[in-house]
């Protein structure tokens, strides 16, 4: 089995030849800190809608070593953070207006990646987020009801266990929530062909260059300084490695394993034949699952929750415990697949700010700008972030440029050790709650919701 190495995904296409690092000082109208998907999302509009623009994107690794290469591959639109919390600060008619920009980014992404002859194993499918256990039945149906509320009701639905059978065969399910016009993509695919997309633009993209801090104007580094009206910070779960940032969003973890390809008489036990994208409703040991273009599974779940100081992983490696759970929860899953040899192991962070919920925004007076704390459905929001940031920097008066989480602030995590405590606290109260909700007739546990309020979730 493979171990690190960034990604499965990367393993699948190999690594990419390295660009050349910052050679010394410069210049651009726009600077982006960061190349995944946010920063080049926000490059390629920039572009598409100023042609002249001179934009720089500055990485530390490579373009799309973060999340932007190592994730689920669910391209969904969902909407993962709390309506209420933007409510307070909006208007129901501007939050339904955001659930539904959300909603189009699956459609931009597909386009987009047409347009510019992205190959990145896209399958249009559905979601299928799956209920195991009565309590988790009376949460997919609480989701169900809430998302109908805020405008998804043509999109969100139940589907009943008999139904969900011709679909998959997963052991002890009592039925789902199915999101429609949803897509299964290879991540690192995407975001290797964005990259590409955006330097045929003209955007200079520079690799191997560490940010040692910016200001208004200058983004400083050890390879020379930038100097910029417009500084756009695009860094996500990497977010806390910048100079003062530490307890800005929170690097979350979260690591997947991918099989060998499966045999066709494997597939015949399980089902799967449209490639849905799968989750499940547990409380921590929640799931994303996708079968691929060659006949894997991939399985993801929390890890280690949290390293202490918001420390980052050494090249996606996980360990061995956190292997070890998210093969049970393959076996537990799909049975069939439990001769499979486990291929990959890999693992990164999500940014997720203190009230998990994403922001957008830019300062006209300093020209400094952010997009980010998705909280694991990043491969859509970036998309809309991008467009979002793009308008911002531009000073567009669009509606994107006022929905809801533009220019949002948030207060910051606590300090060590309280962040390592309160996350850890969390996610053990979480854990508790899912071994409570696994005995036979147990119904919700008040542990989860306990949990999620400890992080400031509920």
């Amino acid at each position: 089995m493979r171990v690190g190495d960034v990604s499965f995904w990367y393993a699948d296409i190999g690594l990419p030849y390295p660009r050349a690092a910052l050679a010394g000082d410069t210049t651009a109208d726009v600077a982006i800190i960061g190349a995944g998907y946010t920063g080049l999302w926000t490059a390629y509009y920039l572009k598409q809608t100023n042609p002249g623009l001179d934009v720089l994107v500055i990485e530390k690794d490579f373009a799309g070593f973060g999340a932007s290469g190592r994730n689920g591959g669910w391209l969904t639109g969902g909407f993962a953070w709390t309506h209420r919390r933007y409510l307070e600060t909006s208007s129901e008619q501007a939050v339904r207006a955001m659930v539904a920009a959300m909603n189009g980014t699956v459609d931009e992404v597909i386009r987009v990646a047409e347009a510019e002859g992205i190959e990145a194993d896209i399958h249009r499918t559905d979601e299928l987020v799956v209920a195991t256990k009565p309590a988790q039945l009376g949460r997919m149906r609480a989701e169900v009801a809430h998302r109908q509320h805020w405008g998804e009701d043509g999109r969100v639905f139940e589907m009943a266990e008999d139904d969900l059978a011709t679909r998959v065969r997963i052991p002890g399910a009592l039925g789902a929530m199915v999101v429609t016009n949803v897509a299964r993509v290879q991540p690192a695919k995407l975001v290797r062909g964005l990259a590409k997309a955006v330097e045929r633009l003209g955007v200079r993209i520079v690799e191997g260059t560490t940010v040692t801090g910016y200001e208004p104007g200058a983004v400083a580094t050890d390879r020379g300084t930038v100097l910029a009206p417009v500084i756009l910070r695009c860094t996500e779960g990497f977010t806390a490695g910048l100079p003062g940032r530490k307890r800005e969003w929170l690097p979350l973890n979260s690591a997947q394993i991918a099989t060998e390809p499966l045999p066709p008489e494997v597939w015949e036990k399980i089902g799967w034949d449209g490639r849905e994208i799968i989750g499940d409703f547990a409380s921590a040991s929640y799931c994303y699952c996708q079968r691929t273009r060659e006949g894997r599974i991939t399985v993801g779940s929390r890890g280690v929750p949290y390293r202490f100081g918001s420390s980052l992983d050494v090249n996606g490696a996980p360990d061995p415990e956190t292997i070890r759970r998210l093969t049970a929860i393959l076996h537990r899953h799909f049975p069939a697949a439990r001769g499979a040899k486990i291929d990959h192991a890999w693992c990164g962070v999500l940014g997720v700010p203190r009230d998990w919920c994403a922001t957008v925004g830019l300062d006209p007076v300093t020209g400094l700008g952010w997009a980010g704390g998705y909280v694991g459905v990043g491969v859509s929001t970036s998309n809309l972030a991008g467009r979002t940031l793009a308008d911002l920097a531009l000073g567009r008066e669009t509606e994107l440029a006022h929905l809801p989480w533009v220019n949002r602030k948030v207060r910051a995590w606590e300090p060590e050790p309280f962040r390592w405590l309160g996350v850890h606290g969390s996610y053990a109260l979480l854990n508790a709650a899912d071994r409570r909700e696994d005995r036979p007739g147990a119904g919700p546990s008040k542990l989860a919701k306990l949990g999620n309020w400890v992080t400031g979730r509920g």
